[in-house]
């Protein structure tokens, strides 16, 4: 039986009235269309995720003036591949295809909306933003951490700003609900718009966030040296360390596009060291059969092997996590030490290089339809909503059901049975 649509339909800041200037499109999105959350129609479906969301793209009926818009556009936490492409396409839309021409870049993420901080908002122009995508890291500078959101529109008041669109993962766009919860409960006509960016692709209601497959094709070509390394001497184990703090999606990817790696540990799949199944005992197995190994572990897996540290948290609230890595490593040599099998471990923690570079093609063209469509909402008048790539199609999905949880590896799907088959591991140790 099909289970019951559930429509989440984007909030507005009043009725689109004005004619579209979009003058080179044939078609354009019906305010009617909806896609599908839920593509497979099972019996044991729980129906609580069977949403219909909005469409994105261009519509031809529009809420602001192109004229009296003034937009501004923020970047916060930390890098990803492509955040310098959504930067430049957002400008590119706005300027070329709405005519806007007031565009503003705000400084060091949504720090720079506190007058406190003494930072000034930057022009955006097509010259400006002309070739940024070619490099990594933000034109506009990014930051961790709360600012008071009464605050903040005060100063977007006082600025005039009237779009806000806000490049993040989960912090980000939570601060992104605050603020439009902030713009409707004062009646004001300001868009706040959210584009999800996380290389951990833990964003839900999003198969895919941009900076993901560039940050896999990075990891990949690391796994491809360590493996190397790990040949190249006499027991040589390879150890290389991921980003993915409750996700293993990157540790996953980067796993199948190498196809040689032999074990992976993700944050999903609890482990054990020790016992005669403990993942140190299945690495003696293959050390004993193949002499080498490669591993390729996610940050924030096996964290609760290590518990006596105090770790704290960062600025933006999240428990800091410890390096699972050095740990792994640590207890590795000391493992085959005491069997009297020596071993020598390459450990590598590559997580800063796969995040600071810039996007691959397939991350380019992501990041130029996010931007587009980010555009298209605010314009249209949309409000408190992400752009999200879901079932091969762009989709605007309401802030308030996308933040506060986080997408995850599903175990049961081929994703994961894909790795299981690639390493010939065994689905848990210990």
């Amino acid at each position: 039986m099909e289970p019951q649509l559930k429509s989440a339909d984007i909030a507005r800041l009043g009725r689109a009235e004005r004619d579209t200037p979009i003058t080179n499109r044939k078609q354009f999105v019906n305010e009617t269309t909806r896609v599908r959350h839920v593509v497979e129609i099972r019996e044991d479906a729980d129906d609580t995720e069977a949403y219909v969301f909005e469409k994105a793209g261009p519509r031809k009926r529009i809420f602001f003036d192109p004229n009296e818009c003034r937009a501004a556009i923020l970047t916060c936490g930390g890098l990803a591949p492509g955040l310098n492409n959504v930067i430049r396409s957002i400008v590119i839309e706005l300027h070329f295809h709405y005519g806007v021409s007031s565009i503003w870049g705000i400084p060091k993420g949504y720090l720079g909306l506190n007058p406190a901080a003494g930072l000034e908002p930057i022009p955006l122009t097509p010259e400006m933003v002309d070739d940024i995508h070619t490099e990594g890291g933000t034109l506009l500078g990014s930051s961790r951490g709360r600012q008071d959101t009464a605050v903040m529109l005060d100063y977007m008041v006082k600025q005039g700003i009237n779009q806000l669109y806000c490049i993040g993962g989960d912090g980000t766009l939570r601060a992104a609900t605050e603020m439009a919860e902030e713009v409707q409960a004062r009646g004001l006509h300001i868009a706040v718009i959210g584009i999800p960016k996380t290389i951990d692709n833990d964003v839900f209601y999003c198969d895919r966030t941009f900076g993901y497959l560039t940050a896999v094709d990075a990891a990949r070509n690391v796994l491809e040296v360590a493996h190397v390394e790990a040949k190249g001497i006499d027991r040589g184990i390879g150890l290389v360390k991921v980003m993915g703090r409750d996700a293993g999606f990157i540790a996953c990817g980067a796993t199948i596009a190498s196809q040689k790696v032999n074990f992976t540990l993700i944050p999903e799949v609890p482990f054990a060291l020790d016992g005669a199944n403990g993942f140190l005992a299945v690495l003696e197995q293959r050390m004993d059969a193949r002499d080498h190994a490669l591993i390729a572990v996610a940050e924030g897996a096996g964290q609760d092997l290590m518990t006596d540290a105090a770790r704290g948290t960062d600025a933006s609230g999240n428990q800091r996590y410890g390096d699972i890595g050095l740990f792994l490593s640590e207890r590795i040599n000391s493992h085959f030490d005491d069997i009297g099998k020596p071993v020598e471990v390459k450990y590598i923690n590559p997580s800063y290089i796969v995040r600071g570079i810039p996007a691959n093609s397939e991350d380019g063209i992501l990041c130029d339809q996010l931007a587009r469509d980010a555009v298209h909402a605010a314009m249209a008048g949309k409000t408190s909503c992400m752009v999200s790539f879901l079932n091969n199609r762009m989709v605007y999905v309401p802030l308030q059901l996308a933040v506060g949880r986080k997408k995850h590896v599903d175990l049961a799907g081929p994703l994961w049975q894909s790795v299981l088959a690639s390493t010939g591991q065994p689905p848990a140790f210990g």
